[in-house]
């Protein structure tokens, strides 16, 4: 069985892929730093923008569906950053079930 066609000339986007390490700090809290496990090339689409109250202001939503080759590294938890933007993955999918391609469900947040 074949699966769905999906240009690889598409991946034109260099990103880093990043995972979290905490660490205890003084007060009984964690600390968090992002450490760049990888550099991929990926898909960027954007899926939806929902816009939402925080805090007593208006703000959006910003989703995005990011498709990159497979690496069994890309987990739930991470996230992709290019530029001055950063992706926060919430769910990893094979695109087309033959393990080629994965599809990562991100949401965009602000970088500190």
């Amino acid at each position: 069985m074949r699966g769905r066609f999906f240009d690889p000339g598409r991946l034109r986007h260099a990103m880093a892929l990043q995972a979290a390490t905490r660490t205890p700090d003084a007060l009984g809290g964690r600390d968090e730093a992002w450490e760049t496990v990888a550099t991929v090339w990926a898909h960027l689409e954007p899926a939806r923008a929902d816009p939402v109250r925080r805090a007593d202001a208006d703000d959006a939503d910003i989703t995005h569906r990011v498709t990159l080759r497979a690496d069994a590294r890309v987990v739930r938890g991470m996230r992709l950053v290019t530029g001055t933007r950063a992706f926060a993955i919430r769910a990893v999918r094979d695109l087309d079930e033959t393990g080629r391609y994965l599809l990562c469900l991100t949401r965009e947040e602000a970088l500190p």
